[in-house]
C-alpha cells in the first residue's frame, strides 16, 4: 500500500486555498500501480455474493468497471443531473457549501441485488451517502462500499453506518 501512495501526487490549495488534493490520475496512468489498486480491490471482496457495481460519477466510472469486470458482475453508473437518457430516481444530498443531486436509471437495480459502491476517495462521505440511499431506494442491498483512497480525519465512513467500507489507502492528514 505504501507502494501506491508513493504513486498519488498531492496538489495543494486546489480546487480553493488550504485544500490539499490526492490526484489519482498519476496513479492510473502508472500501468502497475493501475493494475495493483484493482487487483487489491477486487481481493477485498474475493468470495462475496455481489450482483453489481455501482460507481459513482466521475472518478468511480473508472475504478468501478475495472473492479466490476475482475468479479464477473454488471456496472451501474450514478449521475449528475440530467446526464442519463431514462427514467431515473434522484436525490439530494447537502455538501459543506450548498447542496447537490445524484441520479441512477430507476430499473438499473432490482430488489434484493447485493450492490458494492466504488468511487476513487472517501472524503466527507456525502456523496457516497446519497449513493448508498439511491441504491436502498431502489431496493439494492449494499453491502460494501470500495474506495482507493481515505482520508479518514474527515470521518466520512461515519455517514456510511451499517455499510462495509473498504479503503486501500488511508490518509490521516
Amino acid at each position: 500500500m505504501s507502494d501506491l501512495k508513493k504513486l498519488i501526487r498531492e496538489i495543494p490549495d486546489y480546487p480553493k486555498p488550504g485544500i490539499l488534493f490526492y490526484d489519482v490520475t498519476s496513479l492510473l496512468k502508472d500501468k502497475n500501480g493501475f493494475h495493483a489498486t484493482i487487483d487489491q480491490l477486487c481481493s477485498h471482496y474475493t468470495g462475496a455474493k455481489v450482483d453489481v457495481i455501482v460507481g459513482i460519477e466521475a472518478r468511480g466510472f473508472i475504478f468501478g468497471p475495472a473492479l466490476a469486470y475482475s468479479l464477473g458482475v454488471g456496472f451501474v453508473p450514478v449521475r449528475k443531473p440530467k446526464k442519463l437518457p431514462g427514467k431515473t430516481a434522484s436525490v439530494t444530498y447537502s455538501l459543506e457549501y450548498g447542496t447537490d443531486t445524484l441520479e441512477i436509471h430507476d430499473d438499473a437495480i432490482t430488489r434484493g441485488q447485493r450492490v458494492i459502491i466504488c468511487d476513487d476517495l472517501l472524503a466527507t462521505g456525502g456523496t457516497a451517502a446519497a449513493t448508498v440511499k439511491l441504491v436502498r431506494q431502489l431496493g439494492g442491498e449494499v453491502v460494501g462500499a470500495a474506495f482507493a483512497i481515505e482520508l479518514t480525519f474527515l470521518n466520512g465512513r461515519s455517514k456510511l453506518d451499517g455499510v462495509d467500507v473498504f479503503a486501500l489507502m488511508q490518509y490521516d492528514k
